[in-house]
């Protein structure tokens, strides 16, 4: 076809019974020893009645130039060494299961007048979606390799295909289907038997449904979009633990009425409890203060549960019992009324010097009734080992409390937080405190700006921020997040960085796991 012609209108829809004269000159293949296959009226018919959203045509100005048809089969069925006039059951199509898992595809086809309109990419789209809809684990097929006949001498198809993903050789069916995100899975023999421009040989090809969800008993599948919210706390001064939680009850009953999913407080929040302890000096002042954290996190349970939310505590001193180190932790306070404990990792050197505080030892990623989270305390977001872990542990969210006293102490864990967003592809959290408390040593004044951060890709927004909050100004930010994003940026980002990794080079370890 000349494609300078204007062309008004390119539709897809199902195939019809009537399109079949328009068609039926083009349903077939040629191979090398010019034996033509032909689709026949009642194959199609079958094909129709049995699954008819699997059966496509596609339309240029009303004409019928292209089709593609497939069944539902078990992945048991094809997942080694098979034939197609197995998978076809003789093109009979009795394989066909509608309860299956497996969108496997028995022909695409574009009239050859039509070719170099990406018409076939169009119908591998619709497939896709279709695969989606209909809760699919994968769709597969077996690929013609039509110009290894000219290389069989001196390649194995193995190399062959190599070579194609490497873009040194050109295969008009293979390089296709790459650049439409198939795999190879594996190479079958006799798959095809008069391929004889294959040699033979064929690809197993497949395209994962990164949203597909195994049958489950549950009633309630996990949502993709999440609520999440940062409390931008405002020091000052209580005269005791109930007028702490008064203000804490506040913020968790605000974000809450916003149907939040999440609510995340900062670093040392409970820092203005010290004041009553300034006789003291710094070390014996924050041990005191460590005497609280039970009753504190006892209490966030009580508030999860009673306004149905995830709590992220921020985080607090802790003395740990069998060693007696003084630790920074903070809590998840699942809305199920269950908990975990999160510790920092690195402490700084402020932390160390004038309280006395270690390092922890834990880090992992922990399970939600709506996403895989992370926590990272402050300094620890500016060590991008710590939430590569988590991301090799599944993260989706990574929350960070935190708490600094200058601009250019926020700039660090600010900075750090969006190259935490990009380089694992999740979106990131960060909550922290303002004002002052001139009655508490080393607490004296706070920088804070909280916000969500994202990865920088075309689902999300240009410059990687989700939302803000006013700097230096007591307030509650709130946003959605949605999880399908990422998934969808993992297989198909511009970039990705988390497949990307040279990990025959580098890898990240982590006890005796390496990441």
């Amino acid at each position: 076809m000349n494609h300078s012609q204007k062309i008004n209108k390119v539709e897809i829809r199902n195939l019809q019974m009537e399109d079949y004269e328009q068609l039926f000159r083009s349903f077939y293949r040629i191979y090398a020893d010019g034996s033509d296959v032909f689709w026949t009226r009642e194959q199609i018919s079958s094909l129709i009645k049995m699954f008819p959203e699997g059966q496509i045509v596609i339309l240029v100005d009303g004409k019928a130039v292209g089709c593609a048809l497939s069944i539902i089969v078990d992945y048991g069925l094809v997942k080694g060494q098979h034939t197609y006039s197995q998978v076809t059951a003789d093109e009979t199509f009795s394989t066909h299961k509608p309860d299956g898992n497996i969108l496997y595809g028995i022909e695409i086809f574009v009239h050859p007048d039509y070719r170099g309109l990406r018409l076939a990419r169009r119908m591998y789209d619709y497939r896709k979606e279709l695969c989606e809809t209909l809760n699919l684990k994968s769709i597969m097929f077996g690929g013609r390799i039509p110009n290894y006949h000219k290389y069989a001498d001196e390649l194995r198809p193995k190399e062959y295909i190599q070579k194609v993903r490497q873009k040194d050789i050109f295969d008009p069916v293979l390089t296709f289907q790459i650049s439409n995100d198939f795999h190879v899975r594996r190479i079958m023999t006799n798959y095809l038997p008069n391929d004889e421009e294959s040699c033979h040989y064929a690809c197993l090809l497949q395209w994962d449904n990164i949203y597909y969800q195994e049958a489950t008993e549950e009633y309630i599948y996990p949502k993709s979009t999440i609520r999440v919210g940062a409390v931008q706390w405002q020091m000052r001064n209580y005269r005791g633990l109930s007028e702490l939680f008064e203000q804490i009850d506040f913020f968790v009953d605000s974000v809450s009425a916003y149907n939040c999913d999440f609510v995340l407080f900062p670093e040392y929040f409970n820092a203005p409890l010290m004041a009553k302890s300034n006789d003291l000096n710094e070390s014996q002042a924050i041990r005191k203060l460590a005497e609280y954290t039970e009753e504190i996190r006892d209490r966030f349970i009580e508030l999860a549960i009673s306004h149905n939310i995830n709590i992220i505590t921020g985080s607090m001193p802790y003395k740990n019992r069998d060693t007696g180190n003084l630790l920074n932790v903070g809590f998840l306070c699942r809305r199920d009324g269950t908990y975990e404990m999160y510790e920092k990792i690195h402490v700084t050197p402020d932390e160390e010097k004038s309280w006395g505080l270690r390092g922890g030892d834990r880090v992992k990623a922990f399970d939600t009734d709506c996403a895989k989270i992370g926590v990272l305390i402050c300094y620890d977001s500016e060590f991008p080992e710590l939430s590569r872990v988590l991301a090799a542990d599944g993260m989706q969210i990574l929350f960070i409390p935190f708490l600094t006293d200058t601009q250019n102490a926020y700039s660090r864990v600010r900075v750090c937080a969006q190259a935490r967003a990009i380089e694992n592809e999740c979106y990131v959290v960060i909550a922290g405190s303002v004002g002052n408390l001139p009655r508490v040593h080393n607490m004296d004044i706070q920088y804070a700006q909280s916000a969500v951060f994202t990865p920088c890709d075309f689902a999300f927004p240009t410059d990687g921020k989700r939302a803000e909050a006013t700097p230096n100004t007591e307030m509650i930010l709130i946003t959605d997040v949605d999880l399908d994003l990422l998934n969808k940026l993992h297989s198909y980002g511009s970039v990705r960085n988390l497949k990307n990794r040279r990990r025959d080079l580098y890898s990240v370890n982590y006890g005796n796991k390496s990441i």
